[in-house]
Protein backbone atom coordinates (compact mmCIF):
# COMPACT_ATOMS: atom_id res chain seq x y z
CA UNK A 1 0.00 0.00 0.00
CA UNK A 2 1.37 3.44 -1.02
CA UNK A 3 2.40 5.77 1.80
CA UNK A 4 -0.16 8.47 2.54
CA UNK A 5 0.77 12.03 1.64
CA UNK A 6 0.75 14.75 4.28
CA UNK A 7 -2.74 16.29 4.50
CA UNK A 8 -1.38 19.84 4.29
CA UNK A 9 0.58 18.86 1.20
CA UNK A 10 -2.59 17.36 -0.35
CA UNK A 11 -4.38 20.70 0.01
CA UNK A 12 -1.30 22.74 -0.87
CA UNK A 13 -1.33 24.61 2.44
CA UNK A 14 1.13 25.36 5.28
CA UNK A 15 0.48 24.02 8.78
CA UNK A 16 -0.51 27.53 9.89
CA UNK A 17 -3.49 27.55 7.47
CA UNK A 18 -6.76 28.85 8.87
CA UNK A 19 -10.11 27.08 8.57
CA UNK A 20 -11.07 29.55 5.82
CA UNK A 21 -7.87 28.68 3.90
CA UNK A 22 -8.65 24.96 4.21
CA UNK A 23 -12.21 25.39 3.01
CA UNK A 24 -11.12 27.51 0.03
CA UNK A 25 -8.50 24.97 -1.04
CA UNK A 26 -10.97 22.12 -0.62
CA UNK A 27 -13.57 23.78 -2.85
CA UNK A 28 -11.02 24.31 -5.61
CA UNK A 29 -9.64 20.77 -5.49
CA UNK A 30 -13.05 19.09 -5.07
CA UNK A 31 -14.22 20.76 -8.25
CA UNK A 32 -11.01 19.80 -10.06
CA UNK A 33 -10.89 16.09 -9.13
CA UNK A 34 -14.58 15.12 -8.77
CA UNK A 35 -15.07 11.94 -10.86
CA UNK A 36 -18.17 13.33 -12.56
CA UNK A 37 -16.11 16.25 -13.87
CA UNK A 38 -12.60 14.83 -14.24
CA UNK A 39 -12.52 11.63 -16.30
CA UNK A 40 -8.77 11.18 -16.03
CA UNK A 41 -7.52 7.97 -14.46
CA UNK A 42 -6.84 8.35 -10.75
CA UNK A 43 -9.03 11.42 -10.28
CA UNK A 44 -11.33 9.47 -7.97
CA UNK A 45 -8.36 8.54 -5.78
CA UNK A 46 -7.19 12.16 -5.63
CA UNK A 47 -10.73 13.26 -4.81
CA UNK A 48 -10.91 10.85 -1.86
CA UNK A 49 -7.49 12.05 -0.73
CA UNK A 50 -8.67 15.66 -0.78
CA UNK A 51 -11.88 14.68 1.05
CA UNK A 52 -9.94 12.84 3.74
CA UNK A 53 -7.54 15.74 4.28
CA UNK A 54 -10.41 18.21 4.49
CA UNK A 55 -12.41 16.18 7.01
CA UNK A 56 -9.37 15.83 9.27
CA UNK A 57 -8.14 19.42 9.18
CA UNK A 58 -11.56 21.02 9.70
CA UNK A 59 -12.20 18.99 12.86
CA UNK A 60 -10.26 20.74 15.69
CA UNK A 61 -9.77 17.53 17.68
CA UNK A 62 -8.66 15.45 14.69
CA UNK A 63 -6.38 18.23 13.46
CA UNK A 64 -4.72 18.50 16.87
CA UNK A 65 -4.12 14.74 16.93
CA UNK A 66 -2.80 14.76 13.36
CA UNK A 67 -0.45 17.69 14.03
CA UNK A 68 0.98 15.82 17.01
CA UNK A 69 1.17 12.21 15.75
CA UNK A 70 0.67 12.40 11.97
CA UNK A 71 -1.10 9.53 10.18
CA UNK A 72 -0.18 7.15 13.00
CA UNK A 73 -2.59 8.96 15.26
CA UNK A 74 -5.46 8.64 12.79
CA UNK A 75 -5.85 4.85 12.79
CA UNK A 76 -9.49 3.81 12.81
CA UNK A 77 -10.72 7.24 11.76
CA UNK A 78 -12.81 5.61 8.95
CA UNK A 79 -12.35 8.04 6.09
CA UNK A 80 -13.60 7.63 2.52
CA UNK A 81 -15.49 4.38 3.05
CA UNK A 82 -18.68 4.15 1.07
CA UNK A 83 -19.03 7.82 0.09
CA UNK A 84 -18.93 11.25 1.75
CA UNK A 85 -18.84 11.89 5.46
CA UNK A 86 -21.43 14.28 6.90
CA UNK A 87 -19.14 17.30 7.29
CA UNK A 88 -17.97 17.31 3.68
CA UNK A 89 -21.42 16.61 2.28
CA UNK A 90 -22.86 19.89 3.54
CA UNK A 91 -19.97 21.81 2.05
CA UNK A 92 -20.40 20.02 -1.27
CA UNK A 93 -24.06 21.08 -1.26
CA UNK A 94 -22.92 24.69 -0.83
CA UNK A 95 -20.23 24.17 -3.45
CA UNK A 96 -22.60 22.82 -6.10
CA UNK A 97 -25.15 25.50 -5.24
CA UNK A 98 -22.58 28.23 -5.91
CA UNK A 99 -21.78 26.69 -9.31
CA UNK A 100 -25.28 25.96 -10.56
CA UNK A 101 -27.62 28.31 -8.66
CA UNK A 102 -29.22 25.49 -6.70
CA UNK A 103 -28.33 22.72 -4.30
CA UNK A 104 -29.58 19.64 -2.53
CA UNK A 105 -33.30 19.86 -1.68
CA UNK A 106 -33.06 18.27 1.74
CA UNK A 107 -36.28 19.56 3.29
CA UNK A 108 -35.69 23.18 2.30
CA UNK A 109 -39.23 24.39 1.63
CA UNK A 110 -40.34 27.95 1.27
CA UNK A 111 -43.13 29.16 3.47
CA UNK A 112 -46.42 29.67 1.72
CA UNK A 113 -49.57 31.37 2.96
CA UNK A 114 -50.05 34.75 4.65
CA UNK A 115 -46.92 36.47 5.98
CA UNK A 116 -46.86 39.52 8.24
CA UNK A 117 -45.15 42.64 6.92
CA UNK A 118 -41.93 44.23 8.19
CA UNK A 119 -41.96 46.68 11.12
CA UNK A 120 -41.26 50.38 10.57
CA UNK A 121 -39.31 52.82 12.74
CA UNK A 122 -39.91 56.58 13.01
CA UNK A 123 -38.59 59.26 15.34
CA UNK A 124 -40.69 61.84 17.19
CA UNK A 125 -39.25 64.87 18.96
CA UNK A 126 -40.97 66.07 22.15
CA UNK A 127 -40.23 68.99 24.45
CA UNK A 128 -38.55 68.47 27.82
CA UNK A 129 -41.67 69.13 29.88
CA UNK A 130 -43.84 67.06 27.51
CA UNK A 131 -41.65 64.06 28.30
CA UNK A 132 -42.00 64.79 32.03
CA UNK A 133 -45.79 65.02 32.07
CA UNK A 134 -46.77 63.08 28.94
CA UNK A 135 -49.04 64.23 26.14
CA UNK A 136 -51.45 63.10 23.42
CA UNK A 137 -50.03 63.44 19.91
CA UNK A 138 -51.39 62.93 16.40
CA UNK A 139 -49.54 62.58 13.11
CA UNK A 140 -50.27 61.48 9.54
CA UNK A 141 -48.50 58.68 7.70
CA UNK A 142 -48.89 56.79 4.44
CA UNK A 143 -49.58 53.09 4.80
CA UNK A 144 -50.76 50.14 2.71
CA UNK A 145 -53.73 48.61 4.50
CA UNK A 146 -55.80 45.56 3.74
CA UNK A 147 -58.43 46.31 1.10
CA UNK A 148 -61.78 46.99 2.75
CA UNK A 149 -63.66 45.60 -0.25
CA UNK A 150 -62.04 42.17 -0.69
CA UNK A 151 -60.50 41.92 2.81
CA UNK A 152 -57.09 41.22 1.33
CA UNK A 153 -58.06 38.40 -1.02
CA UNK A 154 -57.60 40.52 -4.16
CA UNK A 155 -60.70 38.86 -5.70
CA UNK A 156 -64.08 40.29 -6.62
CA UNK A 157 -65.79 37.59 -4.54
CA UNK A 158 -64.80 34.46 -2.68
CA UNK A 159 -65.97 32.38 -5.65
CA UNK A 160 -63.34 34.10 -7.81
CA UNK A 161 -60.49 32.52 -5.83
CA UNK A 162 -59.48 29.20 -7.36
CA UNK A 163 -56.69 26.67 -6.81
CA UNK A 164 -53.54 27.37 -8.84
CA UNK A 165 -53.31 24.81 -11.62
CA UNK A 166 -49.53 24.96 -11.83
CA UNK A 167 -48.79 23.92 -8.23
CA UNK A 168 -52.19 22.41 -7.34
CA UNK A 169 -52.54 24.79 -4.43
CA UNK A 170 -49.19 23.96 -2.78
CA UNK A 171 -47.60 27.29 -3.59
CA UNK A 172 -44.37 25.46 -4.52
CA UNK A 173 -43.00 23.62 -7.48
CA UNK A 174 -40.07 21.23 -7.78
CA UNK A 175 -37.36 21.93 -10.30
CA UNK A 176 -34.71 19.53 -11.55
CA UNK A 177 -31.37 20.56 -12.99
CA UNK A 178 -28.97 18.24 -14.76
CA UNK A 179 -25.30 19.06 -14.07
CA UNK A 180 -21.94 17.30 -14.49
CA UNK A 181 -22.32 16.26 -10.84
CA UNK A 182 -25.70 14.64 -11.43
CA UNK A 183 -29.34 15.71 -11.27
CA UNK A 184 -30.17 18.19 -8.53
CA UNK A 185 -33.61 19.00 -7.24
CA UNK A 186 -34.84 22.20 -5.60
CA UNK A 187 -38.18 23.52 -4.35
CA UNK A 188 -39.13 27.09 -5.25
CA UNK A 189 -42.20 29.33 -5.01
CA UNK A 190 -44.67 28.73 -7.80
CA UNK A 191 -43.98 31.30 -10.55
CA UNK A 192 -47.66 31.40 -11.51
CA UNK A 193 -49.26 32.20 -8.14
CA UNK A 194 -46.12 33.64 -6.42
CA UNK A 195 -46.42 31.08 -3.62
CA UNK A 196 -50.07 31.72 -2.69
CA UNK A 197 -51.39 28.46 -4.12
CA UNK A 198 -54.34 30.41 -5.55
CA UNK A 199 -55.37 32.10 -8.75
CA UNK A 200 -57.84 34.95 -9.04
CA UNK A 201 -60.42 34.71 -11.79
CA UNK A 202 -61.90 38.20 -11.36
CA UNK A 203 -59.86 40.85 -9.55
CA UNK A 204 -61.24 43.23 -6.95
CA UNK A 205 -62.17 46.54 -8.62
CA UNK A 206 -60.97 48.60 -5.64
CA UNK A 207 -57.44 47.24 -5.19
CA UNK A 208 -57.04 45.71 -8.68
CA UNK A 209 -56.08 42.35 -7.22
CA UNK A 210 -53.30 43.53 -4.89
CA UNK A 211 -55.37 43.03 -1.73
CA UNK A 212 -54.13 46.34 -0.28
CA UNK A 213 -55.01 50.04 -0.44
CA UNK A 214 -52.52 52.90 -0.19
CA UNK A 215 -53.86 55.42 2.34
CA UNK A 216 -53.02 58.47 4.37
CA UNK A 217 -54.10 57.82 7.94
CA UNK A 218 -53.99 59.77 11.18
CA UNK A 219 -52.34 58.00 14.10
CA UNK A 220 -53.24 59.00 17.66
CA UNK A 221 -50.40 58.36 20.09
CA UNK A 222 -50.39 58.65 23.88
CA UNK A 223 -46.92 59.60 25.14
CA UNK A 224 -46.65 58.45 28.77
CA UNK A 225 -45.24 60.63 31.55
CA UNK A 226 -41.58 59.96 32.25
CA UNK A 227 -40.55 58.77 28.78
CA UNK A 228 -36.95 59.47 27.78
CA UNK A 229 -34.81 59.68 24.66
CA UNK A 230 -34.33 56.32 22.94
CA UNK A 231 -37.47 54.67 24.32
CA UNK A 232 -39.97 53.39 21.79
CA UNK A 233 -43.77 53.25 21.53
CA UNK A 234 -45.51 50.60 19.43
CA UNK A 235 -48.41 51.32 17.08
CA UNK A 236 -49.90 47.98 15.92
CA UNK A 237 -50.51 47.25 12.22
CA UNK A 238 -49.07 50.49 10.84
CA UNK A 239 -45.86 48.99 9.47
CA UNK A 240 -45.13 47.61 6.01
CA UNK A 241 -47.80 45.57 4.28
CA UNK A 242 -47.75 41.80 4.47
CA UNK A 243 -47.73 39.36 1.61
CA UNK A 244 -50.18 36.75 0.41
CA UNK A 245 -52.94 38.32 2.48
CA UNK A 246 -50.85 38.70 5.64
CA UNK A 247 -51.35 41.62 8.04
CA UNK A 248 -49.21 44.71 8.35
CA UNK A 249 -46.17 44.91 10.55
CA UNK A 250 -46.03 47.35 13.46
CA UNK A 251 -44.85 50.95 13.63
CA UNK A 252 -42.34 51.85 16.35
CA UNK A 253 -41.96 55.48 17.41
CA UNK A 254 -38.57 56.32 18.92
CA UNK A 255 -38.74 59.33 21.23
CA UNK A 256 -36.16 62.13 21.08
CA UNK A 257 -36.46 64.61 23.99
CA UNK A 258 -35.31 68.18 23.32
CA UNK A 259 -32.78 69.70 25.70
CA UNK A 260 -33.93 72.33 28.22
CA UNK A 261 -32.14 75.62 28.69
CA UNK A 262 -31.69 75.17 32.46
CA UNK A 263 -32.81 71.67 33.50
CA UNK A 264 -30.70 68.57 32.89
CA UNK A 265 -32.15 65.09 33.30
CA UNK A 266 -30.30 61.98 34.45
CA UNK A 267 -32.65 59.03 34.69
CA UNK A 268 -35.48 60.12 36.98
CA UNK A 269 -33.55 62.98 38.58
CA UNK A 270 -33.37 66.59 37.41
CA UNK A 271 -30.39 68.89 37.95
CA UNK A 272 -30.23 72.68 37.91
CA UNK A 273 -27.54 75.25 38.76
CA UNK A 274 -28.46 78.55 40.41
CA UNK A 275 -26.24 81.62 40.99
CA UNK A 276 -25.95 83.38 44.36
CA UNK A 277 -23.75 86.25 45.50
CA UNK A 278 -20.79 85.97 47.85
CA UNK A 279 -22.80 87.84 50.48
CA UNK A 280 -25.70 85.36 50.29
CA UNK A 281 -23.28 82.46 50.40
CA UNK A 282 -21.58 83.90 53.48
CA UNK A 283 -24.66 84.99 55.40
CA UNK A 284 -27.17 82.47 54.07
CA UNK A 285 -30.42 83.24 52.28
CA UNK A 286 -33.76 81.88 51.06
CA UNK A 287 -34.40 81.52 47.31
CA UNK A 288 -37.30 80.35 45.13
CA UNK A 289 -35.86 77.55 42.97
CA UNK A 290 -37.55 76.75 39.63
CA UNK A 291 -38.76 73.16 39.19
CA UNK A 292 -40.91 71.57 36.49
CA UNK A 293 -43.76 71.72 39.03
CA UNK A 294 -43.29 75.42 39.84
CA UNK A 295 -41.07 77.38 42.26
CA UNK A 296 -39.99 75.77 45.54
CA UNK A 297 -38.52 77.68 48.49
CA UNK A 298 -34.99 76.60 49.41
CA UNK A 299 -33.02 77.76 52.48
CA UNK A 300 -29.30 78.12 51.83
CA UNK A 301 -27.30 78.12 55.08
CA UNK A 302 -24.53 80.57 55.88
CA UNK A 303 -21.06 79.59 54.75
CA UNK A 304 -22.30 77.69 51.68
CA UNK A 305 -19.46 76.93 49.29
CA UNK A 306 -19.41 77.10 45.51
CA UNK A 307 -20.63 73.80 44.00
CA UNK A 308 -22.67 72.72 47.03
CA UNK A 309 -25.74 70.61 46.18
CA UNK A 310 -29.18 70.52 47.79
CA UNK A 311 -31.94 67.97 47.19
CA UNK A 312 -35.59 68.73 46.57
CA UNK A 313 -37.31 65.41 47.20
CA UNK A 314 -40.00 64.30 44.76
CA UNK A 315 -39.39 67.14 42.30
CA UNK A 316 -37.87 64.95 39.60
CA UNK A 317 -39.39 62.71 36.92
CA UNK A 318 -42.07 60.08 37.41
CA UNK A 319 -40.67 56.64 36.65
CA UNK A 320 -42.26 55.11 33.57
CA UNK A 321 -45.04 52.64 34.46
CA UNK A 322 -44.50 53.29 38.17
CA UNK A 323 -45.60 55.68 40.92
CA UNK A 324 -42.00 56.43 41.97
CA UNK A 325 -40.77 59.98 41.38
CA UNK A 326 -37.16 61.14 41.27
CA UNK A 327 -35.63 64.20 42.95
CA UNK A 328 -34.29 67.55 41.83
CA UNK A 329 -30.72 68.50 42.76
CA UNK A 330 -29.80 72.18 43.06
CA UNK A 331 -26.17 73.15 42.59
CA UNK A 332 -25.11 76.52 44.03
CA UNK A 333 -22.70 78.59 41.97
CA UNK A 334 -21.20 81.48 43.99
CA UNK A 335 -20.61 84.47 41.71
CA UNK A 336 -18.54 87.57 42.41
CA UNK A 337 -19.99 90.88 41.25
CA UNK A 338 -17.79 92.35 38.52
CA UNK A 339 -19.16 95.88 39.03
CA UNK A 340 -19.39 97.39 42.52
CA UNK A 341 -20.87 100.71 43.63
CA UNK A 342 -18.83 103.11 45.79
CA UNK A 343 -20.77 102.07 48.91
CA UNK A 344 -20.20 98.38 48.17
CA UNK A 345 -16.48 98.93 47.71
CA UNK A 346 -16.27 100.79 51.04
CA UNK A 347 -18.04 97.92 52.82
CA UNK A 348 -15.67 95.36 51.30
CA UNK A 349 -12.69 97.48 52.35
CA UNK A 350 -14.00 97.58 55.95
CA UNK A 351 -14.46 93.79 55.83
CA UNK A 352 -10.86 93.34 54.68
CA UNK A 353 -9.62 95.54 57.52
CA UNK A 354 -11.61 93.51 60.03
CA UNK A 355 -10.19 90.25 58.67
CA UNK A 356 -6.66 91.63 58.78
CA UNK A 357 -3.96 89.33 57.50
CA UNK A 358 -5.84 86.16 58.50
CA UNK A 359 -7.47 85.77 55.07
CA UNK A 360 -8.49 82.50 53.43
CA UNK A 361 -5.44 82.70 51.21
CA UNK A 362 -3.07 83.27 54.14
CA UNK A 363 -4.47 80.18 55.88
CA UNK A 364 -3.84 78.25 52.69
CA UNK A 365 -0.23 79.48 52.51
CA UNK A 366 0.48 78.34 56.07
CA UNK A 367 -0.09 74.75 55.05
CA UNK A 368 3.12 74.92 52.97
CA UNK A 369 5.29 76.05 55.90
Amino acid sequence: MAEKRDYYEVLGLPKSATEADIKKAYRTLAKKFHPDVNKEAGSDVKFKEVQEAYETLTDPQKRSTYDQFGHAGMDGANFGQGGFQSGGFDDLGDLFGSFFGGGFSQGSRQKSGPRKGQDRLMQMRVEFTEAIFGKDASFTIEVDEQCSECMGSGAKSKDDVKVCLTCNGKGQVTQQQRTPFGVFQSTVACPECKGTGKRIVNKCAKCHGSGYEHKKVTVDLKIPAGINTGQQLRVPNKGEKGSQGGGNGDLYIEIVVSKHKFFNRDGNNIFISIPISTVDAALGCTVDVPTVYGDVELSIPSGTQHGAQFRLKGKGVKQLNSSNIGDQYVEVRVQVEDKLSRDEKELYEKLRQIKGKETIYERFKKTFK
